[in-house]
């Protein structure tokens, strides 16, 4: 849950940053060894993500369930689980838009 938050955080303090035009700081961040490898690993990466996203809310229900867990806490596992899974379903769908948009391509 903390780590949502920094990220979160994070997406904020870059979208002020290019509101006001200051050049985002990238000396910290690793630099790509190629392409593929590198889209490769964040497709991996990402899907890794929503795969525990949404096995941390299921957990939290069970709990609540089994184990009278804090409702604030389930409520808020779940939602963020919905929301991992609405957005693995529109990037599903705009990738099946865009592979038809390029199958109709003439050659």
């Amino acid at each position: 849950m903390i780590t949502s938050a920094n990220s979160y955080t994070n997406a904020i303090a870059a979208y002020s940053r290019a509101a006001k035009g200051i050049e985002i700081d990238t000396t910290d961040q690793p630099t790509p060894e190629a392409p593929g490898e590198t889209f490769a690993s964040l497709v991996k990466n990402a899907i890794s993500s929503a795969v525990t996203t949404a096995e941390s809310g299921e957990k939290a229900s069970l709990a609540a369930v089994t184990e009278g867990a804090d409702i604030g806490q389930v409520v808020a596992a779940v939602a963020e689980a919905e929301v991992t899974l609405q957005t693995v379903m529109a990037i599903r769908d705009k990738v099946v838009q865009a592979y038809k948009e390029i199958s109709q391509m003439p050659i």
